[in-house]
């Protein structure tokens, strides 16, 4: 990263001036003189550099001009990238002089110094060298930049030792042209969001822990620096139970000129948590004015799925919140190219059941209908569609979130961000004759209480909640009850409160998907052979005496022949068009003789565990019917393709395949 020729030109012109006050020339040239009269000897003709070097260095002038300029002798083994999205993590032993950072810009560098009171692995013993262990990895995100720690083993005292370099004042957030002083960085009150994430040994990823860290104390410590404990605690129902303790160091780069005093740092944080109090205070008063409104339209009103803020009225950190807040547009740069790719994005996002809205576990790959809905939502809305989040039911009276859009030319599109699949909504007319003919609906959805987004809320205030008679005019006021822009402003806009900071960007995926693919591959290939083994084993127990000799025969021309197939049925999931699968077809007619019978089992994850995979594998009749096929020339096939998505999210096809000579 290399400085504009006009703030190169203003650092070099620093720098002159700098030396003009200590009148380092002068200085030079009086060196100079008594180097040549005491050390020059009468038959030299001139004074080289290196002598002269050395005699400024002696007299201590390099090192009194690299104090008043303030460079920096600590080390970095990582230099700051270009772009914000990628994560910069480095030791404090290498040199920050090695770093590419701008000297006009400010920094925030937070040392991580230790864990201690993990309580919950204060038996596991220490891992021996080499030896797969349970990993805590420490994730940051601080104003559109994202940090990843180093994979620490867990323990009661993980060995956090990491440092993040975190650039306080952007140009897209603020004044880029010059270097933020104290006063304007107390005005900027975005947190840290610190997230811990657990590994285990089979690389699942669970949430431990999501804490918003405020940093501006460093302000108003001495020299910029201060050390801080922060007490991470669990999250959803445990949100109230201590996981563990950091050890936290913050220095601002480079040093303040001008510290602020604390009581000044105090007062204005107080100041705003009075005013994030007062307007989350102004807005349930006007929520539950709004609710009484619509709860007089019609008393059934109150059996309708009506959610304002997040169901049980707290996040993954105990925080109350009101639902618009967990929407916001998202822009997924290039890793994403269209709506519906998003939306396949958004399905191999595991499931799983949270017991709150906004309480799933989307940093470790999952997440329940509502987190899935609201991240859809809001990639949708980056996209520039008009995307709602739709609550509501499915079949038998279970709660559930969607996706919904509305097109310029009246179209709502439904989006099931649990399957990506997609639904055109035709509502059917409940006063026409019953010999009239409707649309049957093909969505799974029964009833619909509410919409909403990053700026609007509404309830549905039609006679009847069910979803096929429903009306989606939007501003049609006797159909659906809006509350105020401006009060859902007030409270979930950017900046609106200090807890809450925007989206993280996305990050490209770190897999390797031909090399995971392999992987995946020749560990199927070997629990299908100890699969095929146990079977023999199984039925020679029970006195079958009849060699089923259930030996294992791999083709691999015939393993290479499904590639087309799964990359076919990942396409229809990410464009809704079925393309490629007549070639396949053919391939395969191809590779079978005549009187030979083939087989094949497709089936996909969103988990690249191949021994959980099998294992589910194996509750398919017919997958088990081809995984042990006897018969006269057995051969097998197994073929694997991953496809990766942003977050190291994967998409996993497996097809298990067997050809075998009929006989009769």
């Amino acid at each position: 990263m290399s400085l504009p020729p006009e703030k190169a030109s203003e650092l070099k012109q620093l720098i002159h001036q700098q030396l003009s006050k200590m009148d380092v020339h002068g200085r030079i040239r009086e060196i100079l003189a008594e180097t040549i009269r005491e050390e020059l000897a009468p038959d030299q003709q001139h004074l080289s550099t290196e002598d002269l070097i050395k005699a400024l260095r002696r007299r201590g002038i390099i090192d009194d001009v690299m104090k008043e300029l303030n460079f920096v002798t600590d080390s970095v083994e990582q230099e700051l990238p270009s772009s914000p999205k990628l994560p910069i993590c480095f030791d404090r032993q290498s040199t920050l002089k090695k770093t590419n950072i701008d000297p006009t810009r400010r920094y925030l560098y937070l040392q991580v110094l230790g864990g201690k009171a993990f309580l919950e692995h204060l038996q596991e013993p220490e891992p021996l060298p080499g030896q797969v262990c349970s990993t805590f990895t420490l994730c940051l995100h601080y104003r559109n930049q994202r940090f990843r720690s180093k994979p620490v083993p867990c323990a009661c005292e993980p060995d956090f030792h990491d440092g993040f370099l975190l650039e306080v004042h952007r140009e897209s957030l603020g004044d880029g042209t010059r270097m933020a002083d104290s006063t304007t960085m107390l005005s900027i009150s975005d947190p840290i969001h610190m997230v811990l994430i657990k590994t285990d040994i089979f690389g699942e990823t669970t949430l431990v822990a999501s804490y918003f860290l405020e940093w501006r104390s460093v302000l108003g410590s001495e020299n910029g620096v201060t050390s801080l404990t922060v007490e991470l605690m669990g999250v959803g129902t445990e949100s109230k139970v201590s996981v563990g303790i950091l050890n936290i160091k913050l220095e601002m780069y480079p040093p303040l000129n001008q510290t602020l005093s604390q009581e000044v740092v105090n007062t204005q944080l107080a100041l705003e948590r009075q005013k994030t109090a007062e307007k989350e205070r102004l807005f349930l008063v006007y929520a539950k004015q709004w609710w009484r409104e619509y709860l007089q339209i019609r008393p059934s009103h109150n059996s309708r799925l009506v959610k304002i803020f997040a169901q049980t009225s707290v996040d993954e950190n105990g925080i109350n919140r009101p639902v618009c807040s967990y929407v916001k547009p998202l822009r997924a740069g290039r890793l994403l190219d269209t709506p519906r790719q998003a939306a396949r994005f958004v399905n191999v996002l595991g499931y799983e059941r949270a017991p709150v809205i906004g309480g799933g576990d989307a940093l470790s790959q999952g997440g329940d209908c509502e987190d899935h809905a609201n991240l859809l939502c809001s990639l949708l809305l980056g996209y520039g569609l008009e995307a709602f989040v739709c609550v509501g039911t499915k079949a038998k009276g279970v709660p559930h979130a969607w996706v919904m859009t509305c097109g310029t030319d009246g179209t709502i599109t439904f989006w099931e961000s649990l399957t990506g699949h997609r639904y055109i909504h035709k509502p059917t007319n409940p006063d026409e004759p019953p010999v009239a003919e409707q649309p049957k609906p093909l969505y799974p959805y029964r009833t619909i209480g509410c919409v909403f987004n990053h700026q609007m809320f509404l309830g549905n205030c039609q006679p009847s909640d069910a979803v096929e008679t429903c009306v989606f005019d939007l501003n049609d006021e006797s159909k659906w009850k809006p509350m105020s822009e401006e009060a859902i402003k007030s409270v979930c806009a950017p900046g609106a409160t200090t807890s809450l900071p925007p989206f993280p960007p996305l990050c490209a995926s770190t897999i390797d998907s031909s090399v995971t693919s392999n992987e995946i591959e020749m560990q199927l290939r070997l629990l299908v052979s100890e699969h095929r083994k146990d079977c023999f084993i199984q039925y020679f127990l029970v006195d079958i005496k009849e060699d089923l000799g259930l030996t294992t025969v791999w083709e691999d021309q015939l393993s290479y022949l499904l590639s087309p197939a799964l990359a076919s049925y990942e396409f229809e999931r990410t464009t809704s068009i079925s393309a490629g699968n007549e070639e396949f077809q053919d391939a395969i007619r191809r590779a079978v003789p005549d009187g030979h019978t083939f087989k094949g089992f497709p089936i996909h994850f969103v988990y690249r565990n191949a021994r959980r995979a099998f294992a589910t594998c194996l509750r398919s009749p017919f997958c088990e019917e081809i995984i042990c096929c006897r018969g006269d020339q057995v051969r097998l096939a197994v073929r694997v393709r991953v496809f990766t998505y942003p977050e190291s999210a994967c998409a996993v096809w497996i097809m298990f395949a067997c050809k075998y000579r009929s006989v009769l």
